[in-house]
């Protein structure tokens, strides 16, 4: 075998005439006729040892690069003076060009394009072992939002009206290549308030009705500490009701039985019978993945329009092995989708909660501090009738402390930010609410429920926009036992100030920002506090 000199002149030499075209390439396989050359280097025989160059086929055609590939295995690591022609990697060392097949190589970096809710674009630059969670982290410097847990990326597949969020764990780049070529599949970059409400009001999440078998195995428990023990040890609890199920290859729907166990998903033949005879096996969760269908009735003609889908990892394109679920109401939808990711991911989902409350703790990385967090349990009751603020500890004095802040809010006549006097005519006192993250303008009623269904029907969801009837007026939309309701807020004037107000004028506030800010403390007429915000990034 020539030494690592001669091999790199035969691989220059292929790259030279690689160059000047086929009709000098083939001047490769003549034997040297001069002095110089690796075989007569070598001493004699110089034929053979040209034709035992590997180096030449450098840039053969595929179906010869898997034949040598053995064979330089076995050989010394030979330096390539030319790696671009041989491997698109970094490598000096010879290696196998074969890229695109199988799962991403670590080290390996991939190009992943994500969107924001108003379809912008940016691409990105991630390893093989880039987390959704990384991703979003590294789009909320980016975009100097507000940092939270509550930013996720979503799976979207536009063409089969399926979504998902990537739960925090997941690889971005192992998603994206599960995607079939040339799909209309993106990555999106949104809020979602409801990704970890499991383990902050799993009670309601799993109704009693939905997990009464596990009651009656454990009498002696409340529903609540029940479900709270499921959690903490990264289990899901055995859930039970009906669903309506699409018959493949059919448009039918039928209702049946369903039952989430530990070896499964199974329906019943039936009615509610538990029978082994009757019980049908379903689907494997562990190798599929769970998507909320969005335009159900459109396109799979859904009885209702809290649908879901089980879509097996082997099912890349295509309508055909996708197994279409239909619940009667959201509540029951939430409690199948939250126990399928429970089923599926167990303990892992409880360790990315609870690392996404220590991130919380930590300082954001950019800007200043925000005036008000968005989060009940940021928020601190504080005293500063003294010379210095201090927290308030005792809760009878927190809750003195809030009605007496109530009664002034209701007195206030004077802007709090020093702004001129308010009134009709005053531009500022009309628009300062325009700069506000919550302030969405003119949209429908439809698009804010659509809105606010995708980025979470959680407690306290909200956001105000205009009114389409009133001109005047303006709309708070808020979601409460997810549902979304609408509250009209209406300007009324006195004595030459125009104030807010919701409740026919027993609540007034100088402008929307004061009406938010009063609402995010006391629940006032609204069934529960104002505690998330809907908003979109420009990416």
């Amino acid at each position: 075998i020539p030494g690592p000199a001669g091999g790199g002149r035969d691989a220059a030499g292929a790259a030279d005439n690689a160059m000047e075209g086929g009709a000098q390439q083939s001047s490769l396989w003549e034997p040297p006729e001069q002095d110089g050359g690796p075989g007569e280097r070598d001493g004699g025989e110089g034929l053979p040892e040209v034709k035992r160059s590997q180096p030449l086929f450098i840039n053969g055609s595929s179906r010869q690069l898997p034949q040598e590939e053995p064979r330089a295995s076995s050989l010394p690591s030979i330096p390539n003076p030319f790696p671009e022609l041989c491997s698109p990697s970094n490598s000096p060392i010879l290696s196998s060009p074969t890229l695109g097949q199988g799962p991403p190589r670590e080290g390996t970096s991939h190009v992943v394009k994500v969107f924001g809710e108003d379809g912008a674009c940016r691409s990105l630059e991630a390893s093989a072992g880039t987390t959704a969670r990384q991703l979003c982290e590294t789009l909320v410097r980016r975009t100097r939002a507000l940092h939270d847990h509550s930013w996720a990326l979503v799976e979207l597949h536009q063409h089969l009206a399926l979504e998902r969020c990537l739960e925090d764990h997941e690889s971005v780049v192992e998603v994206q290549s599960s995607w079939a070529p040339g799909a209309d599949s993106r990555f999106v970059f949104r809020k979602n308030f409801a990704k970890y409400e499991l383990f902050k009001s799993n009670a309601s999440l799993f109704p009693e009705v939905m997990v009464s078998s596990c009651l009656e195995a454990n009498k002696s428990m409340a529903h609540s500490e029940l479900i709270q023990n499921f959690l903490n040890s990264g289990s899901c609890p055995e859930v039970q009701g009906f669903l309506q199920l699409r018959e493949a290859g059919r448009k039918v729907w039928k209702r049946f039985h369903f039952s989430l166990r530990r070896s499964g998903l199974y329906y019943s033949t039936k009615g509610t019978s538990k029978d082994p005879r009757h019980l049908q096996y379903f689907a494997d969760l562990t190798e599929s993945n769970i998507y909320y269908v969005t335009q159900g009735k459109k396109l799979y003609g859904t009885p209702t329009e809290f649908g879901f889908c089980i879509k097996p990892h082997k099912v890349r394109s295509g309508v055909k092995g996708l197994k279409l679920l239909c619940s009667e109401d959201e509540q029951s939808r939430s409690c199948w989708m939250a126990a399928f990711r429970l089923f599926k991911y167990g303990m892992q989902l409880y360790r990315n909660y609870q690392q996404a409350q220590g991130r919380l703790s930590q300082p954001p990385w950019i800007g200043p501090t925000p005036l008000r967090s968005v989060s009940d349990n940021a928020l601190v009751a504080m005293d500063f009738s003294g010379c210095t603020g201090r927290v308030i500890e005792n809760p009878s004095e927190v809750l003195t402390a809030a009605l007496e802040e109530a009664q002034a809010w209701r007195k206030k006549t004077t802007h709090r930010y020093s702004l001129p006097a308010a009134c009709h005519s005053s531009p500022l006192s009309a628009a300062i609410h325009r700069t506000q993250p919550w302030f969405h303008g003119r949209i429908s009623r439809e698009d804010t429920q659509q809105l606010i269904g995708r980025q979470g029907l959680v407690d306290g969801v909200f956001l105000v926009r205009e009114s389409q009837r009133n001109p005047k007026g303006f709309v708070l939309s808020l979601c409460h036992l997810q549902r979304i309701k609408h509250y009209l807020i209406l300007p009324s004037e006195e004595e030459g100030r125009l104030y807010f107000t919701m409740d026919d004028g027993q609540t007034r506030f100088a402008d929307l920002i004061q009406l938010v800010e009063f609402h995010q403390i006391n629940r006032g007429i609204l069934p529960c506090k104002l505690r998330h915000y809907c908003t979109c990034v420009a990416l």
